[in-house]
């Protein structure tokens, strides 16, 4: 599978612990989620409603090869902003030729199916999609 390098190392941390730990690894990232910057407002940004609980995201892919990924997420949802702070960190900065390369499943590997819903598994999925739709 080809990834960029941080999603790899993300990839990488969830293959190598359990599923009690996976779950506490994936709340850890829900709390990495960085804010919004200032100029950003979630009103401006493209709901996901594939996602079970609310989700916002903008592309900025003005710099095609340093785009930026922007997630909202409230608090209270802690799996979705988990899986949006995962892409976050896995992808933000990176090429849009990256991105687009990353496989739509890329998510299969972080063994996250025994913890999570397949219905939140497909969230994960539609954020990558309507990515790397912004960047086509």
């Amino acid at each position: 599978m080809s990834l960029p390098e941080p999603l790899a190392e993300i990839v990488d941390d969830f293959a190598a612990v359990g599923p009690q730990e996976k779950l506490q690894l994936l709340l850890e990232f829900s709390r990495e989620l960085p804010d919004l910057p200032a100029e950003l407002e979630q009103a401006a940004m493209e709901p996901v409603p594939e996602c079970q609980s609310p989700l916002f995201l903008a592309v900025d892919a003005g710099d095609r090869e340093h785009v930026r990924l922007h997630f909202s997420a409230p608090p209270e949802a802690p799996t979705t902003r988990g899986f949006a702070s995962i892409l976050h960190q896995g992808l933000d900065g990176q090429s849009a030729a990256t991105i687009l390369n990353v496989p739509g499943d890329f998510y299969s590997a972080l063994g996250l199916a025994e913890a999570v819903s397949p219905l939140r598994l497909r969230g994960m999925s539609a954020m990558l999609a309507r990515i790397k739709t912004h960047l086509r």
